[in-house]
């Protein structure tokens, strides 16, 4: 089973702040220079979104209204009932990370890399991730104001302006020039991918920092951590097991369940970290705890399923909707989105 080397890093990150965390004049630097990194993430995502990619993807609606629904309904909602868990197996903040977990869009990269390796819908998958991340930069933020409440540090008109600036807008504004450095963008993939990760690095860097000038880290003990993993095990089960079967349920033949499997149980650990950023301000470091813990369990199992699920005997399969019948290869590396 796979450790993805960036968690390795994020972990160093996080180590890094906790022995030399940024103060004073470092700690507004480091803020700074996170927001502008944040904005700039968003910019290059909005940048890398095929306009007539997503168009297409629209043709195969059940799929991609599938996806969205797991990923903002089913997950949300199975957030809602681990409350129950509190205090028993979870603190309250390490419940407010698991639950914003729940609200954050689903993965790109690796849901097209394992959906490529399962044998499924390729092209859907790639539609259902860009779909996802899409529609996260509004509703993850509504739904944590509706569902989180007070626990993301006061959600006011301020919050939600400071989310728009932050994050839409640069969303919006790569998507306008994406005509003119749509081409830069894809040729330099590589290096701004490495952009990417440094980005997030940062983020988590100014968030774990101000996490440890307050001690907000001594809430943490070993028991709370293992609950933690215990019920994000649990998590990821359901998860997967009604994306497979309840694709079955609906009529979907192998190909699509597989890209309904993928893409509809995982969570993107590039897009929730900088939302938990401008969410949670001070708060961030206990919020982004679940995410992390959950990003690496879900490439670890989902690298599993998908050798098994390669090695499936293709199923007799009514045809696929029109616009997901074409297939592309695509490499099956993996990537922290």
């Amino acid at each position: 089973m796979p450790i993805d080397p960036y968690i390795l890093l994020l972990l160093g990150t996080v180590g890094l702040a906790a022995l030399v965390p940024a103060r004073g004049t470092g700690a507004d630097v480091a803020s700074g220079a996170s927001t502008a990194a944040i904005a700039f993430l968003f910019f290059l995502y909005g940048a890398r979104l095929s306009t007539r990619e997503a168009l297409d993807g629209l043709k195969h609606w059940r799929l991609h209204a599938t996806v969205l629904a797991c990923t903002f309904v089913v997950f949300p909602l199975l957030g809602l009932a681990a409350r129950g868990l509190v205090p028993v197996f979870l603190t309250h903040p390490l419940y407010q990370g698991l639950l914003f977990l729940t609200l954050v869009p689903s993965t790109v990269q690796s849901s097209i890399a394992f959906t490529s390796m399962a044998r499924g819908n390729v092209p859907a998958a790639i539609c259902a991730g860009s779909f996802s991340s899409l529609v996260g930069i509004v509703v993850t933020p509504l739904l944590a104001a509706a569902l989180l409440g007070s626990g993301t540090g006061g959600f006011s008109a301020d919050s939600l302006l400071e989310i728009v600036l932050q994050l839409l807008v640069p969303f919006l504004a790569g998507q306008l020039l994406r005509r003119w450095i749509g081409g830069f963008v894809t040729r330099h993939k590589k290096v701004l991918g490495l952009v990417d990760r440094g980005s997030i690095l940062l983020v988590v860097y100014t968030a774990f920092s101000e996490g440890m000038v307050q001690g907000i880290w001594h809430q943490v003990s070993p028991v709370r951590l293992a609950g933690l993993l215990a019920v994000e095990a649990v998590l990821l089960a359901v998860m997967l097991a009604l994306t497979w079967y309840g694709g079955k349920a609906l009529g979907f033949g192998r190909e699509d369940r597989i890209t309904i499997q993928f893409a509809g149980s995982k969570k993107s650990l590039a897009s929730g970290l900088p939302m938990a950023s401008v969410l949670f301000g001070a708060q961030a470091s206990l919020a982004v705890l679940p995410l992390m813990l959950f990003h690496q369990m879900q490439l670890m199992v989902c690298a599993v399923i998908a050798k098994r699920r390669s090695r499936d005997v293709p199923e007799e399969v009514t045809p696929s909707a029109p616009g997901a019948a074409s297939r592309t290869a695509v490499g099956t590396g993996t990537r922290s989105d």
